[in-house]
């Protein structure tokens, strides 16, 4: 379950579920301790069940878990050499784990999993898929051929974490008016944006770029070889599919087999690719609506989902309904409730209640959708994941708005996108708002690499559909898989696209050209 790259009110829109997994998305992290392996040897292996038994409360049958750290460059400079400037000599830690079957046989090599964000835990996701199909894990035609290898990026979870803003602010974040009308309104939103651009430059300073996806891609490059693979196997989610098509057109060759699931645009601009969201929200909203209306038994807000939405967050501007605890559910909570919702088809009837139940005066399955989705525990302490999508999404966009553009975007957007693009349009001040330098990713072919697979799902609310024939298009090298679902990232959530996936990963054959996937 994953996280998409582009902003959405202070921060990127995100999930961090990978695609049909029932299991717990924010678990408690258990550090995977031991020294990190010096750059360009072999890692130290340790058993590790307890981290599987902390996310999950227990370890998957027949699954060995073991754990290691990497130590990589902070700058690996142009072409990946040496080279002087921030982070100079010194390194990131990387952090590994392996899920291995009691049953592998024939193995053919280790499947590299990220599960997108910028700021997913591909430590957490390599647990959660160890588990098999009954949890929305990998089947065991994928599991027994392959170990399966997560590590939290640089700068994610256990890898040299960024952490520089505060629960207050972030709860301030996502509270906040999702379209903020009035001037003054607007502006103090961009003050909360400034202030945690501000506090994040103070402590990171001239190494924030040093976040940027195409540092995190040659770093990838250090786990196939810390895995001792000649070359890559991958599977990576929304954003993880930018940081695979990143991986591919720095090392071509060694490109074994990449599965991009949910796929990012990368030669959209931050604007464009904020446009192209609120649109893909408006869409999966409007099929919520439909399918609200078709199903009044299972959806208490029939017939009018969308004014039932709507108002629900219009009241909450005015007269927040406040909770046992005291936490009061504005209108910012409310739409990230909705926003959680949307990644997932079983999320629809969710919602419904959770509207339902905050017009009678209880907010518990609004803050609970909310809370799911922005990473926040009951205690209101949040993990790095949003301090982690911000560094790498700022250090990786170079457009830069102005916040006059940006006021107009949101009242364009409006008119367009009336229940998302106001927000998406106000996010753009997360990056504008952003200190430090700028280091992009290459936008061009992966010459000379094999087929790689891009699957997109035609009501992904995220990534949104049209974004999958861009990026393989892009890559020279992409073969389009369609799901014709709801929700964000396809695999592997039915057999049509189960089928079409694990024979390419397995045995390199690659789906049909054109191939489509029904909904069921």
């Amino acid at each position: 379950m994953q996280r998409v790259r582009r902003t959405l009110a202070a921060f990127a829109v995100a999930a961090l579920l990978t695609a049909g997994c029932t299991l717990p998305a924010f678990a408690p992290r258990t550090d995977t301790d031991g020294e990190a392996a010096a750059p360009g040897t072999a890692p130290t292996w340790r058993a590790c069940p307890e981290v599987a038994e902390e996310l999950v409360g227990r370890g998957a049958p027949d699954m060995r878990y073991e754990c290691a750290r990497i130590a990589v460059p902070r700058n690996w400079g142009t072409g990946g050499g040496a080279t002087a400037g921030p982070g100079a000599g010194e390194t990131f830690e990387i952090a590994l784990l392996r899920a291995r079957s009691t049953k592998q046989r024939d193995r053919i090599g280790s499947l590299v999993i990220n599960p997108g964000g910028p700021g997913g835990s591909g430590v957490d996701t390599a647990v959660y898929l160890s588990f098999g199909p009954a949890f929305g894990g990998l089947p065991a035609a994928v599991t027994e051929r392959f170990d399966i290898v997560g590590f939290d990026p640089r700068g994610v979870a256990r890898s040299s974490p960024v952490k520089c803003i505060s629960d207050a602010d972030l709860d301030a974040s996502f509270g906040y008016d999702p379209d903020p009308r009035s001037q003054a309104s607007f502006d103090g939103f961009a003050a909360l944006s400034q202030r945690i651009g501000r506090g994040c430059g103070d402590k990171y300073g001239d190494q924030l770029p040093l976040y940027a996806t195409e540092q995190a891609a040659r770093d990838m490059d250090a786990v196939r070889g810390a895995v001792g693979d000649d070359k890559l196997t991958y599977l990576g989610y929304s954003y993880g599919t930018l940081l695979g098509a990143t991986y591919a057109q720095l090392y071509p060759q060694r490109v074994r087999a990449l599965v991009l699931d949910g796929a990012v645009d990368p030669r959209q601009g931050l604007v464009a690719g904020s446009e192209s969201q609120a649109k893909g929200f408006e869409r999966a909203f409007g099929n919520f609506t439909r399918w609200c209306a078709a199903n009044a038994g299972r959806c208490p807000i029939a017939p009018d989902a969308r004014a039932a939405v709507t108002s629900a967050i219009d009241k909450a501007r005015v007269s927040p309904v406040r909770g046992a605890d005291g936490r009061e559910a504005t209108a910012g909570w409310v739409f990230y409730a909705v926003i959680s919702s949307l990644y997932t088809e079983t999320g629809w009837q969710e919602l419904a209640r959770a509207i339902d139940r905050l017009d009678g005066g209880d907010p518990a399955e609004v803050f609970r959708l909310a809370d799911a989705y922005a990473g926040r525990e009951d205690d209101g302490r949040y993990s790095n994941l949003f301090d982690a999508n911000l560094a790498v999404n700022c250090a990786d966009e170079d457009e830069k708005p102005s916040l006059a553009r940006i006021r107009q975007l949101q009242s364009e957007w409006r008119d367009k996108y009336p229940l998302f693009g106001p927000a998406l349009a106000v996010g753009l001040l997360s990056c504008v708002e952003w200190p430090g330098g700028r280091d992009p990713y290459p936008t061009g072919a992966a010459a000379g690499a094999p087929p790689i697979v891009v699957v997109g799902t035609t009501g992904d609310p995220a990534t949104p559909y049209e974004q999958t024939g861009a990026l393989a298009s892009m890559l020279g090298v992409g073969r389009v898989l369609t799901w014709e679902g709801e929700g964000h990232t396809a695999y592997p959530q039915t057999t049509c696209i189960t089928n079409a996936v694990d024979a390419y990963v397995i045995g390199l054959t690659v789906p049909t050209a054109g191939l489509r996937c029904p909904a069921r």
